[in-house]
């Protein structure tokens, strides 16, 4: 049997790590920043780790609101939607995942893309 992708992510530990990175990442942009500016960055960070956790097969930490709950009205373009996924994709470059991880990664945003964009 092969690894999860949350295992091969270094677990909880490396999947904090990334979802840190990313949300550094996405404070920073100029394209999607400002929709951060009133979030607390700790809580973020840790909603974004606990939904990627279990997303990637870890075990069912995250709690929180649903895609298309938490994206709802927030009119995100396509190309925030861009943006948000090439800063995932230099965490995960940062991380030194492999060519496997990162396909998945993008596959799972892709995948969620419908419950994101223009909702």
């Amino acid at each position: 049997m092969s690894a999860s992708l949350y295992e091969r992510l270094g677990g909880a530990e490396g999947i904090f790590r990334i979802a840190s990175d990313t949300v550094d990442l996405h404070l920073k942009n100029p394209l999607i920043g400002p929709r951060f500016q009133r979030a607390d960055p700790k809580t973020v960070k840790q909603t974004v780790a606990d939904f990627f956790i279990t997303g990637s097969g870890g075990p069912q930490v995250y709690k929180g609101k649903d895609m298309v709950t938490a994206h709802r009205g927030m009119n995100i373009s396509d190309n925030e939607f861009m943006a948000a996924v090439d800063d995932v994709m230099a965490a995960l470059t940062a991380s030194k995942a492999g060519d496997q991880e990162k396909a998945e990664v993008l596959y799972i945003f892709y995948s969620l893309r419908p419950q994101v964009v223009r909702i």
